[in-house]
């Protein structure tokens, strides 16, 4: 089993900056890619980033440009650094770490951390 931790979501205006963190613990491979989703209300969950356990990244194009995606290695956090906000970045942020193994994909999920953008 994987845990994941979220912390540093919160309210700020529009033009302002968040940084949101993830901390995995547990079970975690050597292999794997670790992410931010996030779920706006009334709306599906989409991909915002990820990030490979060798250091590849992607991003969704409504970020780019805006937002950076980091992970260390040595504390198995990744974080998420959010500028230029925009009141459509409002929504509940998750984290989501995967890894396989024997072919099959675990997907793991932290509880969620509010994002509000105001006008």
């Amino acid at each position: 089993q994987v845990q994941l931790v979220e912390s540093g979501g919160g309210l700020v205006q529009a033009g302002g900056s968040l940084r949101l963190s993830c901390a995995a613990s547990g079970s975690i491979r050597s292999i794997n890619t670790m992410g931010w989703y996030r779920q706006a209300p009334g709306k599906q969950r989409e991909l915002v980033a990820g990030v490979t356990s060798d250091g590849m990244t992607n991003y969704a194009d409504f970020v780019k440009g805006r937002f950076t995606i980091s992970r260390d290695a040595a504390k198995s956090t990744v974080y998420l650094q959010m500028n230029s906000l925009k009141p459509e970045d409002t929504g509940v942020y998750y984290c989501n770490l995967y890894q396989r193994s024997q072919l099959r994909r675990y997907d793991y999920w932290g509880q969620g951390t509010q994002v509000t953008v105001s006008f």
